[in-house]
């Protein structure tokens, strides 16, 4: 049998490679409010992803999932005409490997006071389509009931932090978690990396206090997520 010539062997590693993740290229557009309510508001930024996947339309499908109205709810006209919060849309590639993307979302802005909101979103890159965690993990109640050790344990942790700050006066630490919950819902805006999955949970403290607020990111290795990851899936296949 006829071996490949390294070169062969090169242009087929590259062709393989490639097929494996997407390019990303960064489009960034100023749209420009024709009546602000201030100086501050004449115009916003948003950093588009803009994909080059194995077909236009895995490309397209891909930018599709990616949208800051479908993750974020961002609406472009009332951002330009009426509400007018919105400062920047920006975008943080946290894999694009293996078959698959992983994409945090941001957007910040101000009303009475700065905000801001992120969600991490995985895709298929060869069908475009988003990988749920019904499509990547079994026993989700399980799975759930693991991150939410260790949610307990980040409380605990939290609340001997704000005990120990001067500014708590007499609240009690305790009652600012009395509602947090991590359930199957939290699960939708997992991210992913070389190493493992991180789980996120937005606690939703007020801005004055939002100093206080924990990371909410509950990371596991693909070791400790072996027990959990579908087989056959997108997952099982990046975490051999």
């Amino acid at each position: 049998m006829r071996l490949l010539s390294p070169l062969l062997l090169l242009i087929a590693f590259v062709s393989f490679a490639g097929a494996q993740s997407v390019v990303i290229t960064n489009h960034k557009v100023t749209y420009k409010r024709p009546k602000p309510i201030s100086k501050y508001k004449k115009s916003f930024v948003v950093s588009y992803p803009k994909i080059k996947a194995a077909t236009p339309a895995v490309s397209r499908k891909i930018e599709s999932a990616l949208s800051y109205q479908r993750v974020l709810g961002m609406n472009l006209n009332e951002e330009i005409n009426d509400v007018q919060w919105l400062e920047e849309a920006s975008y943080d590639v946290k894999y694009n490997a293996n078959g698959a993307l992983a994409i945090d979302l941001t957007m910040e802005g101000s009303a009475a006071y700065p905000d801001g909101s992120t969600k991490s979103v995985v895709v298929d890159t060869k069908t475009g389509a988003r990988v749920t965690p019904a499509m990547s993990f079994t026993d989700l109640a399980g799975l759930v009931a693991m991150v939410k050790q260790e949610q307990a344990k980040e409380i605990i942790k939290a609340i001997e932090a704000i005990k120990k700050d001067p500014e708590v006066g007499d609240t009690d630490p305790a009652t600012l978690f009395e509602s947090s919950d991590y359930t199957p819902e939290d699960l939708d805006w997992f991210s992913l990396d070389e190493n493992g999955v991180v789980f996120k949970y937005d606690y939703g403290f007020p801005h004055a206090i939002q100093a206080w607020q924990p990371a909410g990111e509950f990371f596991f290795t693909w070791e400790q997520l072996k027990p959990f990851i579908k087989p056959g899936s997108l997952l099982s296949r990046i975490a051999r």
